[in-house]
């Protein structure tokens, strides 16, 4: 059975969100404040060290070093204001170069014995939550380039009499618990901030989407009640049109304008009448509660295509359940996201969908599935989180259709849930509200 997820632009409104806002970009305050204080921090270990224990220091180079992040700081921080986002690349150069000098700081006074070279790793960790992948891993070769050479090439631990002498399995131990920590804090740290950010990015279009449903609800209701403002004024130009069509004689030049005029009349009354009395066109407020066939039919009406068919079915689900369908407020959410849901289907179907409803007196629900391939089986228990789709990056799809139709239904009351057809292939998708309402009709 072939593979199949969701789609990324699943309807018009995801289709006309803005695009999603590109990866990095942090505030240099940010940046420049962790710098003064690593060089308050480095600044106040020297002078403990070489002043208060006694230890003997190279204080021009250690000194040096600090005062070049200094004025590399104080040069950042002037040429541009603090609350300006520097892009990726930027922000790669500024922690490589925190790398470097930490390196060279260790290479005066120690190397990887100096208890401080655990230090090597907070320009790794700070990378790994704002910088891309390709960014991330530069900085890692970088920090494990500059463990292994630390451990070759270094100066002696500053110390009273001779420096201790450690074992070179040691030296090696220790070489390799960085390396392997780097790494792991680089894989972990950013597979974390890129879930949050693809959760950030999901949520604004899922928002986008819905504030379009709301854009299109208002527009509705104003065409209601244009509809209802231009009733009075039409009617009576039909009036006048009728009596003008009974006085004007049937040879008259003006009978062909005068019977113009009466038809023309007639469509605006039709076109408004339409506006106000069909709920699968119109979103005004003489349908905030429809039975819920009804309003899976009007969410579906859009995605229809000539080469496959919706077949949609409802009914009570067992005996002594109301006949009558249970009543459903038409919200945005619900419009979109079983809209979502029926693209998703029209995309993977292959010649029918079915949209079944059922309901008792305990829930209501709507199942929507195809004839297609299916949901892959390791896909099943990822639906409905960001960004998985098998057509990732094609076409403009990046993986939010049922992510969006799944959070905007969930904030209704409902639980989605999806699976496979039990006979033969195909996907299915369920939707299912608590307690429903039902209304004689």
């Amino acid at each position: 059975m072939a593979a199949r997820a969701e789609i990324a632009s699943p309807s018009p409104a995801s289709a006309a969100s803005p695009a999603l806002p590109l990866r990095g970009g942090v505030r240099l305050r940010a940046l420049v404040l962790i710098r003064w204080a690593a060089v308050a921090g480095q600044l106040f270990t020297a002078a403990v060290v070489h002043w208060g224990l006694g230890f003997t220091l190279p204080v021009l180079a250690v000194g040096g070093a600090i005062a070049l992040s200094a004025l590399l700081n104080l040069t950042v921080s002037l040429g541009r204001p603090a609350s300006a986002r520097i892009d990726d690349r930027e922000a790669t150069v500024f922690l490589a170069f925190d790398i470097l000098q930490l390196a060279v700081l260790l290479y005066l006074t120690g190397g990887l014995v100096n208890p401080f070279v655990l230090l090597l790793l907070a320009p790794v960790a700070i990378g790994a939550t704002i910088l891309s992948l390709a960014s991330n891993i530069a900085l890692s070769l970088l920090t494990i380039a500059s463990i292994a050479l630390l451990g070759i090439f270094h100066q002696p631990l500053p110390w009273r009499g001779p420096p201790p002498d450690l074992p070179d399995i040691y030296r090696a131990g220790v070489w390799v618990g960085l390396t392997l920590t780097t790494l792991l804090i680089t894989l972990y740290g950013w597979r974390l901030a890129e879930e949050a950010r693809q959760m950030a990015d999901a949520l604004g279009a899922a928002q986008a989407a819905l504030a379009r449903e709301q854009r299109l609800s208002a527009l509705g209701a104003l065409a209601a009640a244009a509809a209802h403002e231009l009733g009075s004024p039409l009617s009576t130009i039909a009036v006048v049109t009728k009596e003008m069509l009974h006085e004007v004689e049937a040879d008259d030049p003006l009978r062909e304008d005068v019977e113009l005029l009466s038809a023309e009349s007639d469509r605006c009354r039709a076109i408004l009448a339409r506006l106000s009395v069909d709920p699968a066109g119109d979103v005004s407020d003489a349908y905030t509660l429809v039975p819920l066939p009804a309003l899976i039919e009007a969410a579906a009406q859009s995605y229809k295509r000539d080469s496959i068919a919706i077949i949609f079915e409802s009914g009570p689900a067992g005996e002594g359940v109301p006949a009558t369908a249970p009543i459903q407020v038409r919200s945005p959410e619900i419009m979109q996201g079983i809209g979502n849901i029926v693209h998703n289907a029209v995309s993977f179907a292959r010649r029918e969908i079915r949209v079944d409803t059922r309901w008792t007196t305990e829930w209501s629900e709507v199942e929507v599935s195809d004839d297609g391939p299916g949901f892959s089986q390791a896909l099943l228990d990822e639906l409905g989180t960001p960004f998985i789709s098998t057509r990732q990056g094609e076409e403009g799809h990046m993986g939010l259709g049922v992510f969006i139709a799944k959070t905007l239904l969930e904030r209704t009351g409902a639980t989605v849930t999806f699976g496979n057809r039990q006979a033969g292939a195909g996907a299915a998708v369920s939707v299912r509200w608590p307690n429903p309402v039902f209304k004689a009709t």
